[in-house]
Parts: C-alpha cells; sequence; structure tokens
C-alpha cells in the first residue's frame, strides 16, 4: 500500500521543528564549550547583579535551608557569572548569603572574607547573548556535582558538630534534621542519602550490594557523559534533521537516564 503524500504544509512544520530542536543543540554545544572556558574567580556580593532576563522565582524556605547549610558548610558550588558579574546561575545561593549577611555576620565574615564571593566567570557578555544566557542557567540548574559516600559522611559530621540530628521523624526544638539538609546540599533523595550515610564496606552482604549498586552508578554516569560528548562533536551546523545514529544515541541517553534514576532512588 502506498503511503499518503506529506502535503506541503507537513513538510514545513517537520523542517521547522528539525531546525529548532538543531537550533537548540548548537546553543547547548555552545554553552558548553563557554563552561569549560570559565574561570574560577571571586566577586564582591555586592556587585553580582541580576540580568534583564531572569527567569527564576525566588523560594524563600530554600534560601533559609540553603542560608542555614552554608553558614555550617561554607558555599559548596560557586555562582556563575557572565563577565560583567550578571548573575547566571545560582539565585538561590546567592539570596541565602545575604540572609546569611543579615542575620549570622560571624559565619558570613569566615565563609567570605572581603565580602568575596567564589564564581566561575564565563567568557561573554549575557545582555548582548541573552539566549546563551539562559542556555548555561538551563544547563548549570541541570547539573549537580556527584558525591561520593565518603564525601557524604564528611558533611554529615560537620553538620551534627553544628547541632544537626540524624533522627526519625521531626527533631527535638532547637535542633535541625540532619537528611532533609543534606538531600537539599547534594540534590540526591532522602533514600540516596540514607543509603549513602549506611554504607560501610567488608561488614554484610548488602554492603557489597551498595557498593556494586555505585559502581553501576559511576558506569552508567560515565558511559552517559561519553555519549553526551560523542553527540554534541558530531552535530554539523546546517544539517536540517537527525541521523538514525543520532536518534539511537538520545534514545540511549534517555535510558541512562530512567536507569539512574531508578538506582539512585
Amino acid at each position: 500500500m502506498a503511503r499518503p503524500r506529506r502535503s506541503s504544509a507537513d513538510m514545513v512544520d517537520s523542517a521547522t521543528k528539525a531546525g529548532t530542536a538543531i537550533q537548540k543543540q548548537d546553543r547547548a554545544v555552545e554553552a558548553q564549550a563557554q563552561e569549560e572556558k570559565a574561570k574560577p574567580s571571586s566577586w564582591p556580593l555586592e556587585k553580582i547583579l541580576d540580568r534583564s532576563s531572569n527567569t527564576r522565582d525566588i523560594q524563600v524556605e530554600h534560601v533559609e535551608e540553603l542560608m542555614e547549610s552554608i553558614a555550617v558548610l561554607g558555599l559548596l558550588e560557586p555562582l556563575v557569572t557572565d563577565n560583567r558579574g550578571r548573575l547566571l546561575a545560582g539565585a538561590h545561593r546567592r539570596a541565602a548569603i545575604h540572609l546569611l549577611k543579615d542575620i549570622d555576620t560571624k559565619a558570613y565574615r569566615r565563609h567570605f572574607p572581603n565580602e568575596l564571593v567564589p564564581v566561575r566567570i564565563m567568557p561573554f557578555d549575557a545582555e548582548q547573548d541573552p539566549d546563551l544566557a539562559l542556555q548555561v542557567e538551563v544547563s548549570e540548574n541541570e547539573k549537580r556535582r556527584d558525591y561520593t559516600p565518603s564525601e557524604v559522611k564528611s558533611l554529615a559530621a560537620q553538620l551534627k558538630e553544628a547541632g544537626y540530628v540524624d533522627v526519625k521523624g521531626r527533631p527535638p526544638k532547637s535542633k535541625k534534621a540532619l537528611r532533609p539538609a543534606l538531600e537539599i546540599i547534594i540534590g540526591k533523595s532522602i533514600r540516596t542519602v540514607r543509603r549513602y550515610l549506611n554504607t560501610e564496606t567488608g561488614k554484610s552482604v548488602t554492603d557489597v550490594r551498595l557498593s556494586e549498586t555505585e559502581l553501576e552508578i559511576t558506569a552508567l554516569r560515565r558511559l552517559r557523559s561519553e555519549l553526551v560528548r560523542w553527540q554534541r562533536s558530531s552535530l554539523e551546523p546546517g544539517v536540517q534533521e537527525l541521523t538514525p545514529m543520532d536518534k539511537d544515541v538520545a534514545k540511549l541517553i534517555r535510558r541512562i537516564n530512567r536507569k539512574l534514576d531508578s538506582v539512585e532512588g
């Protein structure tokens, strides 16, 4: 049976969608390139400015929780700015630092001497290229550092010294719950935090299984990174549609993401 002929409107619509998808991928590649060129530095808190096209709303409760962890641990992930000091990523962290300055001056001065805040500076002007600024913001907010179980335990130990407690249900008055704080800091679920805190090598079959799970997670993350790197390098300017291999790689990346979501809880 012959396939029905596609109308001109359908072909134009398909071409437009393909062009939009390619454009988004091109911008993602460009954002990644800018991130690789970013330089670690520090910037006066009061000179870290908003850009004209800010997109994220500030959640007060999240800011307060971040402020409490920053008071103990400092800023674990630097803010991201353009080359003029305009904020690209880290609005909640910046708001938390301002709140810390108002509430706990001693902690603020300890973590941010001379009122300098750690930043990564992207080598472009956000006002001149707002689309790239938005792509960097999306990329940075989706990307979270992967903490090892030993690093999580070290963070937990510091929080405990500062009065956080690891208890079921609500903590006593004047105390703060440890695991929800770690969930916010490392960007993982309570279940994953619990698994990291309870992992001890060489004690039981459960520990061995957890260790194997961590190895699986590491392998999957590395595979995903390699596939994304290949995907970005294979894009060619002017191409109007994705190749079958590009589509297969995209499907594989989605499967890896689903697997990581199920393994990490």
